[in-house]
Parts: structure tokens; sequence; C-alpha cells
């Protein structure tokens, strides 16, 4: 296995675009807007170059890096050749299955296609195609190239050959992996989501500020991050679109916070618009 194709130049796609070329696979990195392969490129660009200057990448490394990867804003001609694709498009399940049909219609007959979806299923991402033996979640975390975990679920269709195939590509990338069965959000999504929205419910009702909400949980608790940082990270847009999508599909207790809401509205998306729960330079 050596050629992948990510679509979507979001965070996620270029960080996993990224971990799979400094592992020495062919990438190629697809998105419908030429800005966002724009800024991608150069993000990734300046990613390796800080890598390389900081010692995490030989020369070698870094060089054959470059020369993995490719960007093309033609979905067909990005995933002719790939042996997996990875999807990284925003968290609607119309717009991933819009781009499952066309990915079922353009790839090769024995391509693997993973989603990177954080909450939503595999089995009716993977029902939008002729493949659903075929169709595994990989959910990899922002950002990829520090953090050490992807979970892998299973659709109720995905065959136990697919499956080690995902197991494969992750012990590639020299990452750890936990296997799923499909459930909405998961591991991971389902506790951040529950411990963020209440953190954000504290935030409101004035029980601490946002720093010494996370401070709390980051001594007390001994997470790497607050619960506030990290939602800045991820996108408070996104972490909306997940709450919603939990909150159809576990019920009342994923209710997504008031000052959620009311933040996307206002625009402040975290650290991707400058502002959040913090500020931003």
């Amino acid at each position: 296995m050596e050629r992948v194709t990510v679509v979507g130049a979001g965070v996620m796609g270029k960080g996993i675009a990224y971990a799979f070329a400094i592992s020495n696979f062919q990438v190629v990195l697809n998105d419908i807007r030429l800005e966002a392969l724009q800024k991608a490129e150069a993000d990734i660009n300046q990613l390796l170059n800080d890598s390389f200057q900081k010692g995490f990448l030989s020369e070698v490394q870094y060089a054959r890096a470059k020369e993995n990867l490719q960007y093309d804003m033609e979905l067909a001609s990005a995933v002719k050749d790939a042996d997996l694709v990875v999807e990284a498009v925003i968290e609607r399940m119309d717009i991933k299955a819009d781009v499952f049909q066309k990915l079922d219609k353009l790839c090769k007959s024995d391509a693997v296609l993973a989603t990177n979806t954080s909450t939503m299923s595999p089995t009716e991402i993977g029902a939008q195609t002729s493949r659903p033996d075929k169709v595994v979640a990989m959910h990899f975390f922002n950002p990829v190239h520090k953090m050490k975990l992807i979970e892998i679920v299973r659709g109720l269709e995905t065959s136990d050959e697919t499956v080690q195939f995902a197991k494969d590509i992750a012990t590639k990338l020299k990452k750890e992996y936990v296997e799923v069965n499909e459930f909405p959000g998961f591991v991971t999504s389902r506790m951040n989501c529950l411990v963020g929205n209440e953190a954000m419910n504290m935030l409101m009702e004035g029980v601490a500020s946002a720093k010494d909400i996370d401070k709390a949980i980051k001594l007390g608790l001994n997470h790497p991050m607050g619960p506030l940082e990290l939602a800045d990270l991820v996108g408070l847009d996104t972490r909306l679109r997940n709450m919603e999508y939990l909150y159809q599909t576990l019920g009342e207790k994923y209710r997504p916070s008031p000052i959620l809401v009311k933040y996307v509205k206002a625009g402040r998306l975290g650290r991707k618009s400058g502002r959040g729960f913090y500020e931003y330079n």
C-alpha cells in the first residue's frame, strides 16, 4: 500500500496528509477550493521546515516527504490510483454521503474508503457505496502529527480484512489504535463532548472563569489541555455540529450548551477565527 488520497484540506485533512507523507506514503491532498489547497500546502511546508529544523525529521525524511506530496482540485484524478482514501470534510452527513457516492464511482474496486468522522455512522456512510465492506472510520486527532491515537470504527458491514488493513496503516504511521464497534460518538468524542459541554455550562453559570476551569481540569484531573482550550482548538462550529448530532442520537444529556450556540452565531469559532473562549493573535 503506497498511494493515499486525503479529501478535504482543512485542519484535519492537511494534518493527515502530513502524517502520511512523513511516513513515506505517496499522498494526494484534494479540495474543491483552490485557496484551501494553497493554504494547506503553505502550512504543510511550514510544518515540514519546522520539524526538520528542530531535528524531528532527518534530511532524507524531509526531502522524501516533500516529494511524496501532491495537491489536486479534481477529485477524479486525485483518487484514481489511490489504495486508501481518507475523507476529512465537514461533519455533515449529507456532504459525506455525496463524497462517498462519488468516491465509489471513481476509485479502484479494491480501494479502502475511510472517513475521519469523530461522531457519525460509518454504516450509514458505507451504505452510500457498493463496497460497504471496504468502508471504515479512521478517527485521527488534532494536531495529527503529535497525537498518538487513531480510533478505528467498524461499521455493520465492515470486513475483518478492512479493519486489519486500517490497523496496519496506523502501525505504519507509528500510531496507537483502538478498535471500536460503531455507536454515536465512538469512545473519545462521546466522553469529550460531555466534559466540554459541562465546562461551557459552568462558564455560563459563572462558576469560574474559562482560565480557572481549564486550570482546574489540567492540574486537578491531569488532563493535558483544558476542555475550553480544546474546544477552541477543535473549532466551536465543529464542536456544535458534533453536539447536535449526539443530541439527536443519544438524547438530552448532549444538548449543546447555550453559550456554545451563542459563540458560533457571533462568529467566535476558536483559534481559526482568532477568538473563542480565549483570544488569539
